[in-house]
């Protein structure tokens, strides 16, 4: 294997466990909670079952690290804004996981998925420009974050 093929999996590996590990930082804020504060919310009909979030989440994980590998080695990060986008979205991502589950606030958990989704959305476009399919990539995870944004604001109505 020549050290560009070496060099590229170096680089999928480190962009898919970074990510991967702001959700496990993120799952110590969440996973305690969700037997006790969570638990004792009262949640929509449409609230998927508790089981569904990780897998989902892992997934979002994976995609989202492929399309910044996709980016780096495309641009070799010379576009210096897609990647201060996407680590403002993953350092959101993060915040709300503290916001919501840790600090139980479901008012700030809503202001701080806002916050995620325009971030998600900046990045995608962002990406775009240098990788269409780094771009797509990123799709499942603002529809995700759509869908949770909706859910943690009829969690806070419901709970208010």
């Amino acid at each position: 294997m020549d050290d560009s093929k070496k060099r590229d999996i170096f680089r999928l590996a480190i962009s898919i466990g970074v990510c991967l590990g702001v959700g496990l930082l993120g799952s110590i804020f969440t996973t305690p909670a969700i037997p006790t504060w969570f638990a004792g919310l009262e949640k929509p009909a449409f609230n998927p079952p508790n089981w569904l979030f990780a897998p989902v989440w892992t997934a979002l994980y994976v995609l989202m690290g492929i399309a910044f590998f996709l980016v780096w080695k495309k641009d070799m990060g010379k576009d210096r804004k897609a990647y201060a986008l996407f680590e403002i979205q993953l350092t959101l991502n993060f915040a709300w996981s503290i916001v919501f589950f840790g600090m139980h606030s479901t008012l700030g958990g809503l202001v701080a998925i806002s916050l995620l989704w325009v971030a998600i959305l900046l990045t995608i476009l962002r990406f775009a420009k240098t990788s269409k399919p780094a771009a797509w990539l990123l799709f499942p995870y603002l529809c995700w974050v759509t869908f949770a944004a909706i859910l943690n604001g009829y969690i806070y109505a419901l709970n208010a």
